[in-house]
C-alpha cells in the first residue's frame, strides 16, 4: 500500500482516473531523475544558456561542431521508475497512450509503445543534404572513433542530450559526415528551437486527445505551445485535466487536479495499485 505521505495524492489520482482511459503528456520533469536537467525552474522561467537555434545550426559550421562535440558526451541515458510505471500502465491498458515533449526516447527504452514524440528523437540523425536518416548509435560510434581525445572527458549534463563542455575541447572536434552521401550537415532528428512541430505529428497528437477520456500531464511547465494547446483542447472537450509537476504550469487555471510530489515516486504507486 502507499505510505502515508503519498496516500492522499494517489487516492486523488485513482479517483479521477477510475473508469476513464487517460492520455499522458510528459515533459522534461519526468527525465530529471535520469540525470537530464530541464530547461525551466519551478516558476517556468528558462534557466541556463540559450539553447541552439535551428537557424544558427543551419547557417554556421562552428555551431554544428559545437553541438556535436557536446552531444557526443551527453549520450546515452537510462529510463527511471516513472518511465517504467507509464509503460506498465499502458501494457495493462490503464492509459490510452503517451505523448512526450522529450527527445531522449526513454519512454521507448522503458517499453512504452507508439509514443507520439512531439519534438522528435535523438536516436535518429537526419542529413540535411540527402534527407536520409541514420541511427544515432552508428553516428555515435563514428564520432567516438574520430575524436578519441574526448574519451574520459568529464562534461556536465545539460538538457536534451547536451553537455557543458570547455570550448577548448570543441575546436579539434571532427564533425561526423553522412554515411549515405558524405554530406557534412547532419542534424539530430528533433525539433530545434525556431522550428515547428511536423504537421503529421501535431495531427496525430490532436487525434489522440480527441479519442482520450482525460489528459494527465507529467513533468511539464507547458510553456511550449505544442503541449499547452493539447491541454486547451482537452478542456474544450469537457474532459478532465490533471498534472503531476513540481512548480507552476501554463495551464494551472485549467487543471482539475495538480500534485507536486515527485513523479518517480507517485507513478510507480499508481501502476502497482489498480484504480
Amino acid at each position: 500500500m502507499p505510505d502515508d505521505l503519498h496516500r492522499e495524492p494517489i487516492d486523488q489520482l485513482r479517483e479521477h482516473m477510475a473508469r476513464r482511459h487517460f492520455l499522458v503528456l510528459t515533459g522534461a520533469g519526468i527525465s530529471t531523475p535520469s540525470g537530464i536537467p530541464d530547461y525551466r525552474d519551478s516558476d517556468g522561467v528558462r534557466r541556463g544558456r540559450q539553447p541552439m537555434m535551428y537557424q544558427e545550426f543551419l547557417a554556421k559550421p562552428e555551431a554544428r561542431r559545437r553541438y556535436w562535440a557536446r552531444a557526443m558526451l551527453g549520450w546515452p541515458r537510462r529510463p527511471n521508475a516513472a518511465h517504467e510505471a507509464l509503460a506498465a500502465l499502458q501494457a495493462e491498458q490503464r492509459i490510452s497512450g503517451l505523448i512526450t515533449q522529450n527527445v531522449d526516447t526513454l519512454h521507448d527504452q522503458a517499453g512504452s509503445q507508439d509514443v507520439i514524440e512531439l519534438h522528435g528523437s535523438l536516436h535518429r540523425v537526419l542529413c540535411l543534404d540527402c534527407e536520409q536518416r541514420s541511427e544515432r548509435q552508428q553516428i555515435q560510434l563514428l564520432m567516438e572513433a574520430q575524436n578519441p581525445y574526448l574519451a574520459g572527458v568529464d562534461a556536465v549534463q545539460a538538457p536534451d542530450g547536451d553537455t557543458l563542455l570547455d570550448p577548448a575541447f570543441e575546436a579539434r572536434f571532427q564533425v561526423p559526415i553522412c554515411p549515405h552521401c558524405g554530406g557534412e550537415r547532419l542534424k539530430p532528428d528533433v525539433v530545434f528551437f525556431g522550428e515547428n512541430v511536423a504537421a503529421a505529428t501535431a495531427a496525430r497528437a490532436t487525434r489522440a486527445v480527441e479519442e482520450a477520456e482525460g489528459l494527465l500531464v507529467v513533468g511539464s511547465s507547458l510553456m511550449a505551445w505544442s503541449a499547452f494547446r493539447l491541454c486547451r483542447a482537452i478542456k474544450d472537450q469537457g474532459k478532465p485535466l490533471l498534472a503531476i509537476n513540481r512548480g507552476r504550469t501554463r495551464a494551472d487555471e485549467l487543471l482539475d487536479l495538480k500534485l507536486e510530489e515527485p513523479c518517480e515516486q507517485l507513478l510507480p504507486l499508481l501502476a502497482h495499485h489498480p484504480f
